[in-house]
């Protein structure tokens, strides 16, 4: 039986804050970035247009575990996946900032 659709998850309507990501060698994440001021995990996938995820609350270590994971995928589908976020709109061009998604 195939599973239900999931409808995507709306775009945040908070500010964005651009963290500094490092790409990684992964088919499911493309970059993860973190910033230690706000525990603050931020990561981009491979497919699709290039959403940006915050993750609040993220422990350091729990970031430095991710960055050492032999499968990136692996330990976000077992770590970080069920942690609440906030999804980005992807940027626009070489800007910081994402796209507007109003436009």
């Amino acid at each position: 039986m195939p599973r239900p659709f999931t409808a995507p998850a709306p775009v945040s309507d908070k500010p964005y804050v651009p963290i500094p990501a490092t790409k990684v060698d992964s088919n499911q994440v493309a970059s993860i970035g973190y910033d230690a001021s706000t525990k603050t995990l931020a990561l981009t996938f491979t497919r699709g247009p290039g959403h940006i995820y915050h993750y609040p609350n993220v422990e350091a270590k729990t970031h430095a575990d991710f960055m050492a994971a032999e499968s990136k995928g692996k330990f976000f589908g077992e770590h970080i996946k069920p942690l609440p976020f906030d999804k980005f709109a992807a940027p626009s061009g070489d800007e910081d900032q994402p796209a507007d998604a109003s436009a």
